[in-house]
Formats: structure tokens, C-alpha cells, sequence
């Protein structure tokens, strides 16, 4: 078991291991008279399981089942949970559990950001891009018909538990686009996780093939290769540590933690564009190789660099090109983009490998010429 600190002004942890239930329940805290877990449907067994725990304890849990990714960060949603929690009468010192992928996390963080002005809430990831992105740092949002995650606020979790064992049914392409979010991490900081990928690509490969054998066929009996645990345990946490370090120095997002958004303009006007039928971690692996063709287009990055991108992204299985024919769609869908300033484009771009920058209002005929390179 590894704890990962966060330390901003209200500091908590990031539990990462295995078979973390029964200290996620002992964790809660004992003002809480009432737990409101909102999960998916592919988490209804695991809900059931820690219901029955949280009631061992004397306390009160509440299911509220929502619908999987995106479709469940809408208003309509949020107005559902906030129903519950009015009907069976949530105080401030009750608490709110997040039990699923990345939307769920999302969505929970702000029904506690929005009840009575904010209660507590805990995070427990299920999948990859949950446990080392959105799980992690406070944010938290709902999508509208104008864009992804345009409405939300800061609130950071109590804590945040991070099941390895999670892993074992995930879906193969589940799986894949959780790495993106890793290889995010080693680009804008940690070069040692870009390190450890090519290293041990044909390791995570594997992994990848077995997730989607044994997640489809839903036996929770088996796993990943006992081999591919260690290695994804320790990505994980540098991915964590990446996220923990830039989070502590700027929580809301001034400009530091900007760096975080590294292929994220690019990959959520894809999400966008494609009505959020790709996997966030996919877009944003071609958000990454678009922005990594911006950046040697402006000189920031050489030839080297930039296929570097492509061969650890295209190795694990991510997409890596987007279709012809769309820019004016993904130009529209930039510039609602929460990092652009009035009518000013900003980009996250690297100076070098792990040297993230930004860079602010480039001539349109670069972004236009990006897009033609990675567009196939």
C-alpha cells in the first residue's frame, strides 16, 4: 500500500493497493450519520457490498445509481441527487462517496460542492484515468450542450482510495485510455514514467489484452497478470506525485496547474465534436500529438520529440490521428476552451520533454497546419 499526500490547505491522502474497503469504512468519519454513495451500474455489486459494511458500522447508506461516463455529468442528473439527499434529509456533517470512473467522480464531487454549500466527500475510483486524474485535485463539474465540464467548482475530496484490484475487470479500451493520463504525466514532468512505458510496453500490452478478455466475460475471479501489478501500482503513484506536487502549488487552476491540460484543448474538442462517443483518455492522446506538432511548429520541440509522442502513445494502443474534414468544428469547439481569455487561444505546449509552457494566441495557420498532421 502506497499513501500519496496532497498537501493544499485542507491536505488529504491518496490511498493506492489492494482490498482497501474495509480502511475506506473505518476512514469515514464518525460525525457522519449518513453516506450517500452515487455509482454506476457496473458498481452496483461493489455499492451493495459497502452499503452492507457502512451499516455494520451504525451509520445510514443511500445508493444512488447513475448513468455510466459522460451521460450521467448532466444537470438533469445532479438534480436527481440533490433529490435524494433533500428526501432523506443530509446534514452538513454527512457525507458524499464516489464510487466509480472519472464522470461519476466528477459528478459526486459537485452534488457535496453544491449541498448546503459544500459537505464532505470520498473518492473511490474504479478506473485507471479516475485513480490518477479525476478523482484527484478538486475538481469537479457537469458538462452542458455548449461543452465539456463548463459548469463546476473546486472542492477536494476528504480522502481518496484507490483499488488495484479495480483493475482486474476493467474493459481493455478502458484500460488503454487510462494510460493516456500516465503518459501525460511523464511528458509534463516525471520523464521517468515515459521511462518505465517503453520499458515495459509489451508487459502493459498484455495487460491490456487480458483486461478485455476477462472484462468482457465479467468473471471478477480473475485478473491481470500478477506480473503487471507492480508496474501499473508504480505508475500510479508517479502519476499521483505529478498531480499532488502541481495541485498543492495552484489549486485553482491560475496558471500553474494549467500544465495539467497537456492535450486536453485538442482532445475535448474531439469529445465534443464526437458527442462523447471516444474515451476522454483517447481524444486526449491525439491532443497530445497535436500539441506536440504545435510546439515544433513554433520550435519547441524537434523531430525526435515529437515521434516520441506518437511511438509510446500508438504503442500502448492509442489513437494517434484524428479524421480529415472537421476543423471548423474542432476550432469552434477550442475556443469555448475554460483555458482561453476572450478571443485568445492558449495552448499547453512543451519546450523539451518535461518542460511544459503555454502558449497564447498562435497565428491560425499553425493550428491549421497541426491539425493536417495528425489528421489521416
Amino acid at each position: 500500500m502506497t499513501i500519496v499526500s496532497v498537501k493544499t490547505a485542507r491536505p488529504y491522502q491518496v490511498t493506492v493497493g489492494r482490498e482497501l474497503d474495509a480502511a475506506l469504512v473505518e476512514s469515514i468519519p464518525p460525525t457522519a450519520a449518513k453516506v450517500l454513495i452515487v455509482h454506476s451500474g457496473a458498481m452496483r455489486a461493489r455499492a451493495d457490498r459497502l452499503r452492507d459494511a457502512i451499516t455494520a458500522t451504525g451509520r445510514t447508506p443511500i445508493l444512488a445509481e447513475v448513468p455510466d461516463a459522460e451521460q450521467g455529468k448532466t444537470a438533469e442528473v445532479l438534480a436527481f441527487c440533490w433529490k435524494v439527499l433533500g428526501q432523506a434529509d443530509f446534514t452538513r456533517s454527512d457525507i458524499v462517496l464516489g464510487l466509480g470512473g472519472g464522470a461519476v467522480t466528477d459528478l459526486s464531487g459537485f452534488v457535496a460542492a453544491t449541498w448546503l454549500r459544500g459537505i464532505d466527500v470520498i473518492q473511490v475510483p474504479t478506473t485507471l484515468l479516475a485513480m490518477v486524474d479525476a478523482a484527484v485535485g478538486g475538481k469537479t463539474g457537469i458538462n452542458t450542450a455548449e461543452g465539456k465540464n463548463l459548469v463546476g467548482a473546486f472542492h477536494e475530496p476528504l480522502s481518496v482510495w484507490c483499488d488495484i484490484d479495480a483493475l482486474s475487470t476493467l474493459p481493455r479500451n478502458d484500460l488503454t485510455a487510462g494510460l493516456a493520463e500516465v503518459v501525460k504525466g511523464g511528458f509534463i514532468a516525471d520523464t521517468e514514467i515515459l521511462a518505465i512505458i517503453e520499458r515495459e510496453t509489451p508487459l502493459l500490452r498484455a495487460a491490456h489484452e487480458q483486461a478485455g478478455a476477462r472484462g468482457a466475460g465479467g468473471d471478477e475471479s480473475t485478473g491481470l497478470d500478477p506480473a503487471a501489478l507492480p508496474v501499473l501500482e508504480e505508475l500510479i503513484t508517479r502519476k499521483l506525485t505529478v498531480k499532488a506536487t502541481v495541485v498543492a502549488a495552484d489549486l485553482k487552476e491560475s496558471f500553474h496547474r494549467e500544465i495539467l491540460n497537456y492535450g486536453h484543448t485538442f482532445g475535448h474538442a474531439i469529445e465534443y465534436t464526437e458527442r462523447y462517443s471516444w474515451r476522454h483518455g483517447a481524444a486526449v492522446s491525439v491532443g497530445m500529438v497535436y500539441a506536440a506538432e504545435l510546439a515544433r511548429l513554433v520550435g519547441k520541440l524537434d523531430d525526435a520529440d515529437v515521434e516520441r509522442h506518437r511511438n509510446i502513445l500508438s504503442g500502448l494502443g492509442l489513437p494517434i490521428t484524428y479524421r480529415p474534414g472537421r476543423w471548423d468544428a474542432l476550432y469552434a469547439a477550442m475556443r469555448r476552451d475554460k483555458k482561453t481569455r476572450g478571443d485568445l487561444l492558449r495552448f499547453v505546449i512543451l519546450h523539451g520533454i518535461g518542460k511544459p509552457q503555454r502558449l497564447e494566441g498562435p497565428d491560425p495557420s499553425l493550428l491549421v497546419a497541426a491539425y493536417e498532421s495528425v489528421s489521416r
